[in-house]
């Protein structure tokens, strides 16, 4: 099992690596599809593409910009791109009936208002997050159909992929190339620790560097953590209401200032709420953010980092180790379980965040493989349980305040393995099919679909 560090952070732009992220890739793909096939085949007249949006995509999917998104991406921006443009500006350009910037012979077009169905019928039955492409003639009949699915942290998987028994994951590592020290389990992991006398970001590096031959590697660890960073300080000066109507008003800013008037009365808690919830402000508001495992909790890790580099001297190369250790410990969790919430709620999210977060700041304190596997575990096995119910299927209330706690455990869980010694009762596989297990048992309504919980009790308050 490999999955690498540069797929599970991604940057791009919020609120959602799934209703988002995952759609803006899918669509561009499909154009690519588009222009394959015409290749071969005629076609009299213009065309147009058509999408339906499945399940939580179509619930949740107005609040979380998928419409955005799927203009976007057909139109040929990617989330790395889009995170570089003047995002309002480029979609009401796009939001239009205009011709796609393909470069084939046959008109097509695509309007978000005509041919973008928000369908909440029943959803697909391999995954909640499904998407339907259609290219189709002047007659509304399709010409070539594309089902995908949108998996989690912009992770997507079509019709094959997802019917795996296996993690539908798109492999990053060339065929016929293996990892030296390949792992599919936290014990696989700590016996090829303890065998090689490595470090989990030793083993990580080395992977990384076999499967993928990544020789800028460093480089580009170094502009993930940089991306992370300078959403956190954009998130800092920001001020006003994030948009979609609730009115809810960013508190990072303010809360941070209260922080630099009086620092001799601060604890870490203080910071790392103020830098998560900074971040998650700034996704909310459809900028620029990481995939950390996802969207919805993208400020776990960079809070827990800039409190390293600004409040404990980190170096460039503790950021580097633990980026790597993060990534090894939400590969687990993602090939053993979900980062979607829309599969298991949002302790595949948040959860998953605070485990990678407390063990990548584990192991550059010093913490040995086995802390570093209780430290992950800790973190997850506290966020056991957690719903995904966004109020009006925003990535707002109670996403933002939800990472500031995501990290203040996540903090707290690295701090208490490194303070005792690595044995503990539970260990990280078993707590991963614990999360596994309670999100397929947990009720749609509470896995990103807005039916349920808080997304409800709000308005009968």
């Amino acid at each position: 099992m490999f999955i690498s560090v540069l797929e599970l952070f991604k940057i791009g732009i919020g609120p959602s690596s799934s209703h988002t992220m995952g759609p803006m890739r899918a669509a561009r793909e499909f154009t690519d599809r588009v222009a394959v096939w015409l290749k071969d085949h005629r076609v009299a007249g213009p065309c147009r593409i058509r999408c339906i949006l499945k399940g939580s995509l179509a619930w949740t999917g107005k609040g979380h910009a998928t419409d955005r998104a799927i203009t976007l991406g057909l139109h040929g921006i990617a989330p790395e791109e889009a995170a570089r443009r003047d995002i309002e500006a480029l979609v009401e350009q796009l939001w239009r009936d205009l011709p796609l910037p393909l470069d084939i012979q046959c008109e097509i077009r695509f309007s978000p208002i005509i041919d973008l169905v928000f369908d909440k019928g029943e959803p697909l039955p391999q995954h909640p997050n499904g998407m339907i492409f259609r290219l189709v003639d002047p007659k509304g009949v399709a010409l070539l159909e594309h089902v995908c699915f949108s998996i989690g942290g912009g992770f997507l998987a079509d019709l094959a992929e997802i019917q795996r028994l296996d993690a539908p994951l798109r492999s990053a590592s060339p065929v016929g190339k293996t990892c030296p020290y390949g792992f599919a389990s936290a014990t696989e992991m700590l016996e090829l620790a303890r065998k090689h006398e490595l470090s989990i970001a030793e083993m990580k590096r080395i992977n990384e560097q076999a499967c993928r031959g990544v020789d800028d590697l460093d480089q580009r660890l170094d502009g993930i953590w940089e991306a992370m960073a300078q959403c956190i300080r954009n998130g800092l000066a920001a001020e006003g209401v994030l948009p979609g109507g609730l009115g809810i008003r960013r508190r990072a800013a303010a809360l941070h200032r209260r922080l630099l008037r009086n620092p001799e009365q601060t604890n870490p808690c203080d910071w790392l709420s103020a830098y998560a919830m900074a971040v998650n402000e700034e996704n909310a508001a459809g900028h620029l953010v990481v995939t950390a495992p996802t969207n919805g909790a993208a400020g776990v890790i960079p809070a827990v980092l800039y409190h390293l580099v600004q409040h404990e001297g980190g170096s460039p190369g503790q950021v580097r180790d633990f980026l790597l250790t993060a990534a090894a410990i939400g590969g687990l969790i993602k090939h053993n379980s979900s980062i979607s919430g829309a599969e298991v709620g949002c302790q595949g999210e948040v959860g998953a965040a605070a485990a990678m977060a407390a063990a990548g700041l584990c192991a550059v304190r010093g913490g040995t493989p086995p802390q570093v596997e209780k430290a992950a575990e800790m973190a997850l096995e506290h966020h056991l349980g957690m719903t995904c119910d966004p109020v009006a299927g925003l990535v707002q209330v109670p996403c933002i305040e939800r990472n500031a706690f995501g990290a203040v455990k996540a903090h707290a869980a690295a701090s208490l393995a490194r303070l005792e010694t690595a044995e503990h009762f539970m260990p990280l596989d078993a707590c991963i099919d614990a999360m596994r297990r309670t999100g397929e048992e947990m009720s749609d309504k509470y896995k990103e679909t807005s039916l349920g919980g808080l997304a409800v009790s709000v308005t009968e308050c």
